[in-house]
């Protein structure tokens, strides 16, 4: 069956949940820029509020803005069609969502990444640093060039953190690696800019680059193009003044394609993704026991968190106010491994990062949010 669903400006073909019986629990879920299947903060949220709606049947009616201007405007839109739960994604929809719940208290409201105000609100907020500086050990330790990289869509608050975390991360392991961190756009318009970080993602390769961490939403397509235009730095185009170290990957079998492109002395690049497991966006010949461009990817449990919470209020329990943090303690934030890169983090390292895991949740190893 099929309802109407809130798109910018218009009514349209909806996303529509559960039954016609159990429609009168409605979800409202207002995007940030980059649409629905942008691998990021939309998309998993996107996926929390599907499998939380199966479970308790109801509806959920979206909001997909296409221009910058147009973020915010669907909470009041969503609230008016009368949704018990109404989620912005991102900061761009924070104040929208607190001036909402001021005029709804009946209401229940949720900011995705920031805090919102009123006691009928509550900000699902992840501790990206813990995660950023797992992967930030992991770069450091298997970079062959000791050049490593940081994209983030915007200088936002939660990819500040994920930056800070990152870059204590790779110093954690490489005290002499050199990072170098960009931004795709000073503007939300970041996330959904594959062309502009697929530029950035080509100066850093050209300057010894070899590994990428890509916190830019839909941007980061446009890194994975580039490290699959480039899926590796040979020897002889190396700038001045850097060398290859180790060659961590060399028992990794390649295909035969990067064989020919990679020949002669080379090492390959990575990226590393966010929010969602990028992995399999690194296996460029459709055959993960050949060496994948994914070297991780930093997973923020969005899904679960919108899922909890849109599962409390249709049945029935306290509502909890305020911040709601997930981390590595609680199962918010993981480092994705899977068939598509347990051939390049051998068994020694990933006891190594499980370790660390273990040091930052116990408080003995400190991450720096800012």
């Amino acid at each position: 069956m099929h309802r109407t669903a809130l798109l910018p400006l218009a009514l349209a073909p909806a996303l529509l949940l559960g039954t016609v019986q159990a429609s009168s629990f409605t979800v409202g879920l207002a995007f940030d820029l980059g649409g629905r299947n942008d691998q990021g903060f939309n998309q998993a949220a996107l996926e929390g509020a599907k499998r939380a709606i199966a479970a308790t049947g109801g509806e959920v009616q979206i909001f997909e803005p296409q221009k910058l201007e147009e973020v915010g405007r669907g909470i009041p839109r969503l609230t008016a069609l009368g949704a018990k739960v109404v989620i912005g994604v991102g900061a761009s929809n924070n104040a929208a969502i607190t001036e909402a719940a001021a005029k709804n208290p009946d209401a229940r409201f949720v900011t995705v990444g920031y805090l919102p105000k009123g006691p009928n609100t509550v900000g699902l907020r992840f501790r990206e640093q813990e995660g950023a500086f797992l992967a930030g050990y992991l770069a450091g330790k298997q970079s062959a060039t000791g050049r490593i990289g940081f994209i983030g869509a915007a200088p936002v608050e939660s990819l500040a953190r994920s930056r800070v975390g990152f870059e204590t991360g790779v110093k954690f392991a490489c005290p002499a690696c050199q990072i170098k961190s960009v931004y795709v756009s000073t503007t939300n318009q970041g996330f959904n800019n594959p062309a502009v970080a697929r530029q950035l993602a080509a100066k850093l390769l050209a300057d010894g680059t070899d590994i990428i961490y890509s916190a830019a939403g839909a941007s980061t397509l446009g890194v994975i193009e580039q490290i699959k235009a480039q899926p590796c730095l040979k020897a002889a185009n190396l700038p001045a003044g850097v060398k290859f170290g180790s060659d961590n990957f060399k028992n990794v079998p390649w295909s035969a394609a990067e064989q020919d492109a990679c020949a002669g002395d080379s090492r390959p690049t990575f990226f590393i993704g966010v929010d969602t497991n990028k992995n399999a966006l690194g296996d460029f010949d459709r055959n993960p026991a050949t060496l994948n461009h994914g070297l991780t990817s930093m997973v923020t449990r969005i899904d679960n968190a919108v899922y909890t919470v849109i599962k409390d209020v249709a049945e029935g329990r306290p509502w909890r106010s305020g911040d709601r943090s997930f981390g590595l303690s609680n199962g918010g934030i993981a480092l994705a491994m899977d068939q598509y890169n347990k051939a390049l983090i051998p068994a020694p390292l990933q006891a190594n990062l499980k370790k660390i895991e273990e040091l930052i949740v116990n408080g003995t190893v400190k991450v720096p949010a800012n």
